[in-house]
């Protein structure tokens, strides 16, 4: 083996240093690491919603999740609220974790579907305690001593103040040999065989690596300036294309959850946080100018506004390799997918995680590079697929952006998982996708695409046994909420900040 000796990470904000905090922890004594960044061009700094594959990530590096919440304005997170998607005042929550329990061969919603249609089932929402719990405000970890309980099955995430997150995992990174270059990228020098040698900075600085990890947002200096790795548009599918994103001061009450309201053009997210509330309106510049766009944001503020609004431009879509020869990008510069469903920090997580799996030598193997972008393409077009469904699942024709996606062509990955569904309510988690059936259970009967019949095995059981396992599950997690405080009471208690 001819191992590596320096890794050198191009570009801070949370994509750097989450990669940065990964790879000291880590590599800590085994590789040189270091990153280059530049205050003068700054960071994106929107990410402040999570889903609860970041906890993996936090007990990688050991985080004690309470000092993790005080040091980056945190709140805890139970689902995501989808406010006139599937039509005007109508709503639903897609919560992270289960749907009721199975009952022998079947999951929940099959015997929820047929109570349903006999119009003797509560709302989806009351049979989980992650949704249920969100309607009332409420939180609490899961009590792992009580698995016959709801309350043991709690999942949660969590929302903070990304450029908190950044500047505390610098820290953490730093404390475990990370070397932190401040720097502009005047230049990248490449070896005879293609590959990258080096990067210049300004000052006539160079600095040269084994292994390139590409943090430069939506530039791609390294990924596509120098290595022209190619990106697949995907804004046929997803036509937003602007965003804009202004915090508010904090309002009563603290809600357990993200709430996503769609617009005419668009939506619209609502992040609580300790110290403030993080809006923004995602939009599609040729159904909405950004004027209009704006005025619809700061219209609906529910708190005083902080500070002018940053608005940012994307195209939807992926690089074509997101490792090419001896270069890995990570965050903005493997590709952008809109922050529906709080993914962006879990795709740097990811890519991170995937890195130090396949973790090269010096001969860069090619099976190696190949199996990360399989792994790679894979996560991301089957997210792509899940946030797909939100727009074409809707009865909205009230403007020209959701006539355009009421009718639009799906990829065919989606059609399949959808054409199942419609038939029997089935729905299969293939590989390692990201969304469990959970998930898609809610955001498909949220949305209104309901299957024309249920799985046959509902029939063994009779309507009273139905009746009574469904009224069971729900009066069970009613009294289960009851007890549980008010979701700002706990951080109260528990994970309170200092002032901002």
């Amino acid at each position: 083996m001819r191992s590596m000796r320096k890794v050198l990470i191009v570009g801070g904000g949370s994509a750097g240093w989450m990669t940065a905090a990964l790879l000291g922890k880590l590599f800590h004594g085994i590789y040189e690491i270091e990153l280059v960044e530049s205050e003068a061009i700054g960071t994106i700094g929107v990410g402040e919603a999570t889903i609860p594959a970041i906890k993996k990530y936090n007990e990688l590096l050991d985080l004690d999740e309470n000092s993790f919440m005080r040091m980056t304005q945190g709140t805890f997170k139970l689902g995501i609220q989808f406010v006139d998607w599937w039509k005007k005042g109508e709503s639903y929550i897609h919560g992270f974790g289960v749907i009721g329990q199975d009952w022998e061969w079947l999951r929940c919603h099959h015997y929820w579907l047929q109570a349903n249609a006999r119009g003797s089932a509560r709302d989806l929402a009351d049979y989980s305690i992650n949704t249920a719990a969100s309607l009332a405000n409420k939180f609490m970890r899961a009590r792992v001593d009580m698995s016959e309980s709801p309350i043991g099955h709690i999942a949660h995430a969590f929302h903070f103040d990304a450029s908190l997150y950044a500047r505390f995992l610098r820290g953490f990174a730093e404390d475990r040999g990370v070397r932190r270059t401040e720097g502009k990228v005047t230049s990248v020098e490449m070896a005879d065989n293609g590959n990258i040698a080096a990067i210049h900075l300004e000052g006539d600085r160079r600095i040269e690596a084994d292994l390139f990890v590409d943090c430069t947002g939506f530039r791609g200096l390294l990924i596509e300036g120098a290595l022209q790795t190619g990106y697949e548009d995907w804004s046929h599918w997803l036509p937003c294309d602007r965003a804009i994103a202004v915090p508010c001061a904090r309002t009563e009450p603290l809600t357990p959850y993200t709430r996503s309201t769609a617009r005419d053009g668009g939506w619209q997210w609502r992040i609580p946080l300790q110290h403030r509330t993080g809006n923004g309106h995602v939009f599609a510049s040729r159904f909405v100018d950004e004027a209009e766009a704006e005025r619809q944001l700061l219209d609906s503020l529910d708190g005083e506004q902080l500070a002018e609004p940053n608005r940012l431009r994307f195209q939807t879509g992926k690089r074509r390799k997101m490792w090419n020869r001896n270069c890995v990008a990570i965050g903005l510069s493997a590709g952008f997918l809109e922050p529906l469903e709080s993914t962006s920090l879990h795709l740097i997580q990811a890519a991170a995680i995937r890195l130090v799996k396949l973790f090269p030598d010096l001969h860069f193997d090619q099976a190696t590079i190949d199996e990360f972008n399989r792994q790679s393409d894979f996560e991301w077009e089957r997210t792509r697929d899940f946030i797909i469904l939100h727009y074409w699942a809707t009865e909205r024709e009230d403007s020209e952006l959701w006539r355009h996606c009421r009718s639009m062509e799906l990829p065919a990955t989606l059609q399949r998982k959808i054409d199942l569904w419609r038939a029997h309510g089935r729905i299969f988690r293939e590989d390692d996708e990201l969304f469990a059936e959970e998930s898609w259970i809610q955001v498909l009967i949220g949305q209104g695409i309901m299957p024309r019949a249920w799985d046959p095995l509902v029939a063994i059981k009779s309507d009273a046994e139905i009746d009574e396992f469904l009224g069971n599950i729900a009066s069970t997690i009613d009294r289960c909420v009851q007890v549980m405080p008010a979701h700002g009471d706990y951080i109260q208690a528990v994970c309170r900040a200092e002032a901002a």
